[in-house]
């Protein structure tokens, strides 16, 4: 695949730089290893080409490949070299092409980041600044009585967004302590005053620090609160006036009214109202679950599928993941990783790395004391895929938790594959 090598046994990054020739230190830093030679099989290098980005298009009513070579401003001859064995006069509807075009995907993206007292963040949104349209500053929760309420000091990146051309949005979460309270999102939607005081105080806290928007996630809202939260959110967008309303939503690929987790999720309402909808099409494989991917391909693939007879896939984005989990085999028991810090730990001990195709997801094994772990993260090529779902379904963008953590190859590749819109 254009711009990765899968190292092999026995490879070393000299032998790698002078195949690419590109410098062994641009390699270090567009993948986030550690200063030393030493790799591992099944590790997956992004080295950039001059190759025009691959599009991946969804035939639909109407197309011709004359006029897929002028939308995508290539000859149809590529259009035909990089789609061995189609035939151009029998094209059908859903069928998936490849088309190398100078013609980028248009992307709106959004990152979270949790606010803390160091310049650190401050340098990462300097260095991110081309690759975010959105930044959802994580710093806001609210009382029982429906107050929002500021729980960590944000006006630097607040400042510091716009002075990039970044859009910052209040983020507000039912939050409470260690973990989200489903009794406080219910206690307070489910009363006209309560929720009229959350929606007066957002809009105030949101104008007065000088947000452009705010982006919602209100997570195991009570089922039986779905209609509150929808009225809630009409009457929050009624009062944000032209301030962007973005609403998080969990994934689901299904309606089950009943469910704790997604039921509260009315995903054609919040469609209608929101200004942007992003589904969290994270977690597939959870904290304390079994040793699943993070986000599998075939499972966000049918989210969107799903959320698009809903919502309009100009207004939805999907999540990526900038972290892996590392499970205890038996128990569960999860740590969190950020992306490179697991593609590192697999250097460091010498664990051969796989990659799951069903998924297309990397992962590997590995003992500690004895007890077997099994990690799953992210890498190019399963980012590479996440992006060819958004452009196939001509959907609005994607968001990451948590621009914190170090991902330098889903950095890279989105500033050379993508226009990001601002």
């Amino acid at each position: 695949m254009m711009g990765i090598h899968v190292v092999r046994s026995g490879e070393s990054l000299w032998a790698i730089s002078s195949r690419y020739g590109t410098p062994i230190q641009s390699i270090i830093e567009l993948n986030a290893l550690p200063p030393t030679s030493s790799l591992v099989p099944g590790l997956a290098l992004y080295i950039p080409d001059n190759q025009l980005a691959i599009r991946s298009y969804r035939i639909k009513q109407g197309d011709h490949i004359w006029k897929l070579a002028q939308q995508f401003r290539v000859d149809i001859s590529v259009i035909l070299g990089a789609n061995p064995g189609i035939d151009p006069n029998q094209l059908f509807i859903g069928q998936i092409i490849n088309i190398p075009s100078p013609v980028k995907l248009d992307i709106a993206t959004l990152g979270f980041i949790v606010p803390s007292g160091d310049s650190r963040i401050l340098a990462i949104l300097d260095t991110l600044a081309d690759q975010l349209t959105y930044l959802a500053v994580v710093a806001y929760s609210f009382t029982a009585e429906g107050y929002a309420y500021n729980e960590i000091e944000d006006s630097a990146i607040v400042e510091r967004s716009k002075q990039l051309n970044i859009t910052p949005l209040l983020m507000i979460r039912n939050f409470t302590g260690v973990d989200f309270s489903a009794e406080l999102a219910g206690q307070v939607l489910g009363n006209p005053e309560f929720r009229r005081n959350l929606v007066e105080s957002m809009v105030n806290l949101t104008r007065q620090r000088g947000y452009g928007g705010v982006s919602i996630d209100f997570e195991f809202i009570p089922p039986p609160r779905r209609n509150d939260f929808n009225l809630f959110l009409r009457e929050l967008k009624n009062a944000l006036g032209e301030l962007i309303l973005h609403v998080n939503v969990h994934a689901k690929t299904e309606d089950i009214p009943t469910n704790r987790i997604i039921g509260a999720y009315d995903y054609a309402a919040i469609g209608s109202v929101a200004d942007i909808v992003a589904v969290m099409t994270i977690d597939y494989g959870y904290p304390g679950g079994p040793p699943d991917p993070v986000s599998p391909i075939w499972w966000m693939e049918q989210v969107v599928q799903y959320s698009i007879t809903q919502i309009n896939p100009r207004k939805l984005q999907i999540a990526m993941p900038l972290y892996g989990y590392d499970k205890v085999v038996g128990t569960n028991a999860t740590r969190a990783l950020a992306i490179a810090t697991a593609q590192n730990q697999a250097i460091s001990i010498g664990s051969p790395i796989q990659f799951d195709l069903p998924s297309m997801s990397p992962w590997y094994r590995h003992w500690s004391t004895g007890v077997e772990h099994v990690v799953w993260y992210e890498d190019i090529r399963s980012f590479i895929e996440k992006y060819r779902l958004i452009d196939r379904y001509q959907l609005l963008g994607a968001t990451f938790w948590q621009i914190s953590l170090a991902a330098p190859q889903n950095w890279n590749y989105l500033s050379k594959n993508s226009s990001v819109m601002k």
